[in-house]
C-alpha cells in the first residue's frame, strides 16, 4: 500500500492553513503541523514532505512577508502549483468558564491582532496584546493555561483545543479572506497538479527579482515596461528589503497569464537581461475570489 504523501502546514492543528490543505486537498495525505512558515517550506526544499500550505497574502493586512522572505532567499527549489482563497472569520476563544471581562491577555499571530485591531480597542480596551507563531498555537495556549487570557482564531481551533468561543466574527472588516499557495518542488510540477488541486491551464505568474540601477530615476518604471509594452497586467508588486543596508530592494510580482504563453515568455525573457537576479515562483491557475 502506497503511503499517503506528507503535506506540511504551519501548526499546531486548527491553523486556517490547516483549514486551507484541508478544503483543497482532493486525496489522502498526511498532514505534518511546522511551528514556522520557514519551516514548512523547507520541508519541501529538503524534500522531507512533498508538499505544503502556507499563507502568502490577506486582504486587509496584505502579504504574508515571511512566505515572500523564505522563497526568494531559501527556498530556490519550490514553486508555487496552486493557490487556495479562503474567508477569515476571527473569533475571541478562551477555555470553558472564563468570562470576557476577566481577560487580562489576547494572543495571537500578528495579522491576526492587526486585523482585529477596533474590536480589541473598543472591547479589550485594557487587555494586553501579545503575540504568538500561529492563531491556533495562541488558542491551544489560552486553553491550556490557568492565566485569564484569551486568542484570536478560528472556531475550528477552538473546536480542536477545547476552548470556548467567547465571540465570532470580530475583524475589522467584512470579506476578509487568505490566499494560501500549494508549494511543491520544482521538477515534480511536470506531474500535473496533485490531490484534487486545479488541472486548468497557468493563468497567474509569481516572480522577484532584483539588482538592477534602483536609484536611478526610472529605472524601475523602464525595468516594468518590458510587461506594459506587451500589454501583460501586473496584478500586485512590492518590494522587500534585500538587508544589504538601506535602498536595496527585491521587488515581487504576479502578472496575469501563464508562463507558456508568449508575451509573458518574452517579457521574463527580457526582464532577465535587465536584471542580476530573476526568479520564477511559481506558474499556475488564478483563483477569482
Amino acid at each position: 500500500m502506497t503511503a499517503a504523501p506528507r503535506v506540511a502546514f504551519l501548526g499546531p492543528a486548527g491553523t486556517y492553513s490547516e483549514e486551507a490543505l484541508r478544503a483543497s486537498a482532493g486525496g489522502q495525505v498526511d498532514e505534518v503541523p511546522c511551528e514556522e512558515i520557514r519551516q514548512a517550506v523547507l520541508q519541501v526544499q529538503e524534500r522531507e514532505s512533498a508538499a505544503c500550505v502556507v499563507p502568502i497574502e490577506n486582504s486587509l493586512e496584505g502579504s504574508v512577508t515571511a512566505t515572500l522572505d523564505v522563497l526568494a532567499a531559501e527556498a530556490s527549489g519550490v514553486r508555487i502549483a496552486a493557490e487556495v482563497v479562503r474567508p477569515i472569520s476571527h473569533c475571541l476563544i478562551a477555555r470553558p468558564g472564563l468570562s470576557h471581562g476577566g481577560i487580562e491577555r489576547v494572543l495571537s499571530h500578528p495579522q491576526a491582532l492587526a486585523q482585529c485591531g477596533h474590536y480589541l480597542r473598543a472591547q479589550l480596551p485594557t487587555a494586553e496584546r501579545a503575540v504568538a507563531a500561529s492563531t491556533a498555537e495562541a488558542g491551544r495556549a489560552v486553553v491550556q493555561t490557568d492565566e485569564p487570557w484569551a486568542a484570536i482564531g478560528s472556531a475550528f481551533a477552538a473546536e480542536v483545543h477545547g476552548g470556548e468561543v467567547l465571540a465570532d466574527d470580530i475583524q475589522d472588516q467584512p470579506g476578509n479572506s487568505t490566499r494560501f499557495v500549494w508549494l511543491r518542488r520544482a521538477e515534480e510540477l511536470a506531474e500535473g497538479p496533485p490531490w484534487g488541486l486545479s488541472s486548468k491551464p497557468a493563468s497567474k505568474t509569481s516572480i522577484v527579482f532584483w539588482g538592477f540601477n534602483d536609484e536611478a530615476p526610472g529605472a524601475l518604471v523602464g525595468v516594468l515596461s518590458e510587461f506594459a509594452d506587451r500589454a501583460i497586467n501586473l496584478t500586485k508588486i512590492e518590494s522587500r528589503p534585500r538587508r544589504l543596508g538601506l535602498g536595496h530592494y527585491m521587488f515581487f510580482a504576479d502578472l496575469a497569464g501563464g508562463i507558456e504563453t508568449a508575451p509573458v515568455a518574452e517579457a521574463l525573457d527580457a526582464l532577465e537581461a535587465r536584471v542580476e537576479t530573476l526568479r520564477v515562483l511559481g506558474s499556475y491557475p488564478a483563483v477569482r475570489s
